[in-house]
């Protein structure tokens, strides 16, 4: 398969959610630019509510992920199919994190 074939996957794979990934992406920014502005850095600043509230967004992934792709966790039975699930829960728990972070900077300031 060529690169070109896997990004034209890829391209109708995320065609349906690219708007969430628009607004997921400029809310991401948003905040994090807000923050940055207001004086926030990200390891001069500790929140567990955040890391505990990212770590809970990231689990929530095993509950709507399958869900949202129509699928079920049954389906997940090779070991390729749970790193998958595992990398998307984890990509899911840093975006939260990056989130989440400079948000409880600003609520607490």
């Amino acid at each position: 398969m060529t690169i070109t074939s896997i990004l034209t996957i890829l391209q109708y794979a995320l065609a349906p959610f690219l708007w969430l990934i628009i607004i997921a992406a400029a809310a991401l920014i948003l905040v994090q630019v807000v923050a940055r502005m207001g004086g926030y850095r990200f390891t001069r600043h500790a929140s567990k509510p955040a890391v505990v509230l990212a770590i809970l967004a990231g689990l929530s992934g095993l509950v709507w992920i399958p869900w949202f792709t129509h699928s079920r966790l049954t389906y997940v039975t090779t070991v390729f199919d749970w790193v998958m699930l595992s990398a998307a829960l984890v990509g899911l728990a840093i975006a939260a994190l990056l989130l989440f972070h400079p948000l409880s900077y600003l609520i607490r300031r």
